[in-house]
């Protein structure tokens, strides 16, 4: 056969499609979720996609031939504020523009050959979906999981909308980066809060997620035990609580810093000398998103107040300063100070000329030159490590951990504060001020208040007709039709509300929609449900990390508190995969550094540009491109082809124990996602077959081994054998862990340190049998006859060495 690799990868594309191959549903055969996370349509698939859908293809391939009934599907998440940015651009309109470049994306998809079950398709921007977004949120109406506030949010203002704090990245809007301002606005929330505790111990449960995945989660859910301190303001003796997880520093505390938006500052400023400045130091910071004011590589910004607390422990009066890195929501809004046991404090007291008193001190032997610094004039930097308690009352002497218990329980015991547990999650700020998402089903009636849209009325659907200017809020505030309706409880004027959701509520549970994208009484069916989830193996960006899988985590739970599912996790196995680079750097338009993967499937097909995505790099590490490599990859499979023509009547014994060892490691290295290690092990094995020659059994199985890599490839190869139907109802090979045991070894003869022959050995041969069987050996009879030996050095199974 020769390697027309257009029309072959048509070949079978066609017919994978008219014959259904992959095509799933419920059965008694074990089964296997395969999902990679879903695409944004943008119209062109790139590397990117290339290397995460690959990745997924394989390995959903892999398990159709152990055996598995496979579930491998794919969707579009389709919402979002490009889509709008794209139609005022390109004066169309979002829904046109979506569905266009999904059409383009699904023929990319396909060109690539990807084992996607078709009929499971979703789209998160069809009504028969989005249904179901809304019902999810009226059920956590219901329950009092969602709820609406007014309260300053991050704003962003080329996008026009609100952003939650999880898509602030470094200041920006993480879409399309532009700097991020806080605007007072009434928002709708999810009260995934509730859920932290759960969210939180449930990591436990995932074994097989990436651990930096983990410790992200761990630390943005953020859970914290320590002491609210009762400060008081000297003025009134009013109580300003702080929160602590260091109360063994408290008798070092010398400020207290509040955030600018506490209560009590402009109590604090009133009619004071410094009120002028105080205020316009307010203004200042909240022109500041929260990301930036606790960013660790911002200078860190404040002033004094004027006024002072008392600190309960020693009745020492501390000035009360505001600054910016201090957080409202987070803790109480105030903090203590102790700038010689926390290097942000002591950056800042050093800054301000603040006063310091050292409270914990080290073992000689954890200090610099074995000594620490007796004054804090000597200190360059905060101590923060472990050590023993110094100028703090009652409590000297005892190691700084003994005495965060003993410190908290006396501060309880004489209502000094109390102790406390905190968290860093907060609420998920769901509410966006566009057109192109799910309409959130509230209508607003001045004497009903805020009413939920029955759900017989489900979809509230998005009007055809909004006007796209890109200037002035949300193009669904302008459609009186969709605006003004009757108040489903009381028959009265109502105003349904225009803000949509966050694209990451339609993501947070299309995993279960995939189970049953056709059914229409609820958003999955239970019983399908329960055959296929959780997902089995889940591949995406770090990127992702607490964003859509911290969602994904929380939308699972209260389906399971519904009653619907029966787990606890959406995920069982995580693999994050590395970014594709050019030249050292990410692929983007920006850089003009894009490599457009149909380019390459034009010149090389799709198998080959499969094979060295794979080849080039492990998945969970990035991946530098270099067209040389596609070369290597279009070469071997070139090899590979020529086998064929070759084949003999029987392999050789050593050929066939090869190719059992071979088996075990390429089965190995497919199911830890050794990819690279994988086709190694294959290239090694069509160079021993190309030494001895391979019967089509061995070459039978080498193809079904390249199967999941070049599919259509080995398509073509398998139906040339004389087989019918697709390789991939073929059952994966298995290994004879008898042949896997070596019986002889080839140990390499030197003589005088060269080189002098290589001969073939029992693997448990004796010293004296290795003399005899050297004398004997032709080839070294010039350099040995007659010679005595003056060392005979053995290397086990390795290598004799012989000095004449």
């Amino acid at each position: 056969m020769d390697y027309n690799f257009k029309e072959i990868e048509k070949k079978w594309q066609d017919y994978w499609q008219k014959e259904k191959v992959f095509k799933s549903s419920v059965s008694d055969a074990p089964k296997f979720y395969c999902l990679e996370m879903f695409p944004y349509p943008s119209g062109k698939i790139h590397m990117g996609h290339v290397r995460n859908y690959t990745i997924g293809d394989v390995y959903s391939r892999y398990k159709w031939m152990q055996g598995f009934n496979v579930l491998h599907p794919m969707g579009f998440d389709a919402f979002g504020q490009p889509a709008e940015n794209a139609a005022i651009k390109n004066k169309t309109k979002p829904d046109e523009w979506t569905h266009k470049c999904i059409d383009w994306m699904k023929i990319e998809l396909k060109k690539m050959g990807f084992s996607y079950d078709w009929d499971r398709e979703v789209s998160t921007c069809d009504s028969g979906y989005y249904k179901w977004n809304q019902w999810i949120f009226l059920k956590m109406l219901e329950k009092g999981l969602a709820y609406k506030k007014a309260s300053d949010v991050n704003w962003c203002s080329s996008c026009a909308t609100t952003l939650a704090n999880e898509e602030v990245i470094e200041g920006g809007c993480w879409r399309c980066h532009n700097k991020v301002e806080l605007k007072e606005l009434e928002q709708w929330y999810l009260k995934i809060t509730d859920y932290k505790q759960h969210l939180l111990d449930d990591l436990k449960l995932l074994n097989d997620w990436p651990q930096r995945v983990i410790a992200m989660q761990t630390n943005w859910i953020g859970k914290s035990q320590g002491v609210e301190i009762y400060f008081r303001l000297k003025s009134n003796n009013q109580i300003i609580p702080v929160f602590t997880t260091r109360v063994d520093t408290i008798f070092g505390a010398t400020y207290i810093v509040l955030a600018p938006e506490h209560p009590l500052v402009k109590e604090i400023i009133k009619d004071n000398p410094r009120e002028k400045e105080v205020l316009k130091f307010i203004e200042k910071v909240g022109k500041e998103t929260k990301v930036v004011r606790i960013s660790s590589d911002i200078k860190k910004e404040g002033i004094f107040t004027g006024g002072y607390a008392t600190n309960p422990v020693n009745n020492e009066d501390v000035p009360i300063w505001v600054a910016d890195y201090v957080l409202m929501e987070y803790g109480t809004g105030a903090i203590m100070a102790v700038p010689t046991h926390d290097q942000r404090d002591f950056l800042f007291a050093k800054e301000h000329n603040l006063p310091m008193r050292i409270v914990i001190q080290p073992a000689a032997p954890a200090c610099p030159a074995g000594r620490q610094a007796q004054s804090t004039d000597e200190m360059t930097e905060a101590y923060v490590g472990e050590g023993f308690q110094v100028n703090s009352g009652q409590f000297n002497g005892l190691s700084n951990q003994e005495a965060k218990i003993k410190i908290a329980e006396w501060m309880e015991k004489n209502k000094y504060g109390q102790i406390q547990t905190h968290w860093r999650l907060r609420d998920w700020l769901i509410s966006r001020q566009r057109y192109w998402g799910t309409p959130i089903p509230v209508i607003y009636c001045k004497k009903c208040g805020a009413v939920p849209v029955p759900y017989h009325d489900l979809p509230v659907e998005l009007p055809k007709d909004a006007p796209f200017t890109g200037e002035g809020g949300s193009p669904l505030g302008k459609v009186k039709e969709f605006v003004e309706v009757k108040c489903p409880e009381c028959g009265g004027t109502g105003r349904r509300e225009t803000d949509t959701m966050a694209t990451f509520f339609d993501s947070s549970w299309y995993f279960l929609r995939f189970c049953s994208p056709e059914f229409n009484k609820e958003p999955f069916n239970v019983q399908e449900a329960k055959y296929w989830m959780p997902v089995d193996q889940y591949i995406g960006g770090i990127e992702h990390a607490i964003l859509h899988l911290l969602y994904s985590r929380f939308f699972t739970k209260f389906f399971k508190d519904l009653g619907m599912i029966d787990f606890n996790e959406p995920f069982k196995h995580l693999l994050t995969q590395g970014m594709v680079l050019k030249d050292g750097e990410v692929m983007s338009k920006s850089k003009g550094n894009i490599v457009d993967p149909d380019s390459i499937i034009d010149k090389y097909g799709a198998d080959t540009l499969r094979l060295f995505m794979l080849f080039a790099a492990p998945p969970e590490t990035e991946l530098e491109w270099d067209d040389r490599g596609l070369e290597g990859a279009y070469k071997f499979l070139n090899r590979v082809l020529r086998i064929k023509n070759d084949l003999k009547d029987k392999a050789d014994h050593g050929l066939v124990k090869v190719m059992h060892k071979i088996i075990k490691k390429v089965t190995d290295d497919i199911e830890s996602f050794k990819f690279n290690t994988a086709i190694a092990s294959l290239m090694e094995f069509v160079n021993a077959i190309y030494q001895s020659g391979a019967d089509e059994r061995v070459f039978t199985n080498l193809i079904i081994m390249l199967s999941p890599i070049a599919p259509h490839f080995c398509e073509e190869i398998w139906q040339s054998l004389g087989n019918n139907g697709s390789i991939f109802k073929a059952s994966w090979p298995k290994y004879d862990p008898g042949l896997l045991v070596e019986t002889t070894v080839t140990m390499v003869i030197q003589v005088n340190g060269k080189v002098r022959a290589r001969l073939e050995m029992p693997t448990d041969v004796s010293e004296d049998k290795l003399r005899e069987m050297v004398l004997k050996e032709e080839k070294l009879k010039p350099w040995l006859q007659n010679k005595p030996f003056n060392n005979f050095i053995v290397v086990p199974r390795k290598l004799i060495n012989i000095v004449v």
